[in-house]
């Protein structure tokens, strides 16, 4: 949306006061991103009400999923632009502009292709950037709403991909983090087989990229194939991301995540003895409906076994329009929260080892950002830290800058974060 605006004619600036509209991109997926959406709305809303905003566009998840609602609620919406009718923000933009009133909603059909993503303005650091390889889920976990909002899964074409990721690579992009709903399922609506395997070699290829990333990797489809593409590759970092959800059998069922904790431990093995050195991160879920001490436990004993480097725990959000909410059993809030609590502790121990263990190690550093203030002094990432979810690394160096690739020695740890001293030139 931002780059169709910028080609229309419009700029972006730092500050919506005085602005003469603002895009409120909005997450639907859980009660907490939905509540942070609604409080930016409200902000753009108030600035609005004071005459120091001219109008106030919201757009994404939110808007696909309340729709009238949200502009029964918030009447001084000016414009709804749903997921699939991101292609007319700029029509939209000029409506407003231009005082036109009529047609404030923009609602479209998910498309049988996603949409493309070339000529983007990106908001990211200008060395790193996501790229969406398909949209859409088939899933149908019986907690999740996306499906509801962003369809069925359709596969980006991997011509497509391929173009938009030399785009990205020749924009200066080093870091390529790859992102879909469902990442293991690349190709199967379009070419009848699962076909990761052969768009990450072909990814791989594309000249200026150091890294690639993969987030978003569920269980199924993880073949021997892909295995060795990853295993083997000298762009594909080893680091994974793979929400698992829960660890027991009937929980797994009642999620419908179509996979059981003896298929999953098998996959975690072979995914630690075939690629050297990986880094797995995964979420779970606290409180599920009729979720019992005992099965709570056996998530407990299931991290403590598995040891994963990076985990995320989220308490159970309740759906009214997802199969979940109609289950018996609800868990109390009290009661997600302290088993929450508990798996992040039992998590903490594991992560401070494990960064424990890193110490007099070196390993390659993505500069991000200077820290404020602090003379040579920058916060980077190894491949074993994902952008905003898992934890940074400070270094110390002279002649670095966003955007270089360093060799460090990691010196200390600061709770989930490292401390490193640059040892090499920045390349």
């Amino acid at each position: 949306m931002l780059g169709m605006l910028q080609l229309d004619g419009y700029e972006l600036v730092d500050d919506p006061q005085g602005a003469d509209f603002a895009v409120v991109n909005t997450c639907g997926f859980i009660e907490q991103a939905r509540q942070e959406s609604f409080a930016v709305i409200d902000e753009m809303l108030e600035l609005k009400k004071q005459g120091n905003l001219r109008g106030v566009i919201v757009s994404g998840c939110l808007a696909e999923r309340q729709r009238e609602q949200l502009l029964e609620d918030r009447p001084q919406i000016d414009h709804l632009v749903g997921v699939f009718g991101r292609e007319e923000v700029t029509k939209v933009a000029d409506r407003l502009i231009g005082g036109l009133e009529e047609q404030r909603t923009v609602f479209k059909p998910a498309p049988i292709r996603p949409l493309p993503d070339t000529s983007r303005m990106r908001v990211t650091p200008r060395h790193f950037a996501y790229l969406k390889i398909s949209e859409g889920c088939d899933r149908l976990c019986t907690f999740c709403a996306i499906p509801k909002m962003r369809g069925k899964h359709a596969t980006k074409p991997m011509e497509e991909v391929i173009a938009e990721a030399k785009e990205l690579a020749a924009d200066g992009v080093r870091e390529l983090v790859i992102v879909a709903q469902d990442t293991t399922y690349y190709g199967m609506d379009l070419y009848g087989e699962p076909r990761l395997a052969e768009l990450l070699q072909k990814l791989e290829k594309v000249e200026g990229l150091d890294w690639i990333r993969l987030m978003y990797f569920y269980p199924m489809y993880v073949s021997d194939e892909l295995i060795d593409v990853l295993a083997a590759s000298k762009r594909i970092i080893p680091y994974l991301d793979m929400p698992l959800q829960h660890a027991n059998n009937q929980m797994l069922k009642r999620m419908q995540r179509r996979v059981n904790r003896e298929d999953t431990e098998t996959l975690l093995t072979k995914l630690r003895e075939r690629i050297p050195n990986l880094v797995l991160r995964t979420t779970f879920i606290t409180g599920f409906p009729g979720e019992t001490d005992e099965q709570f436990e056996e998530v407990v004993e299931f991290v403590q076994k598995h040891q994963f480097e990076r985990l995320g725990v989220f308490t159970y959000s309740y759906e009214p329009d997802t199969p979940a909410a109609k289950l018996p059993d609800q868990i109390s809030e009290e009661v997600m929260n302290s088993r929450r609590d508990r798996l992040m502790a039992v998590q903490q121990e594991i992560a401070f080892a494990w960064n424990d263990a890193q110490i007099g190690r070196q390993v390659d550093v993505l500069i991000d950002s200077a820290v404020e203030d602090e003379p040579d002094a920058w916060i980077g990432r190894s491949y074993a830290e994902a952008p905003d979810v898992d934890g940074v690394i400070y270094v110390t160096g002279l002649g670095l800058k966003p955007g270089a690739l360093v060799r460090c020695e990691i010196v200390a740890r600061q709770d989930y974060d490292l401390i490193a001293v640059a040892c090499d030139e920045p390349r």
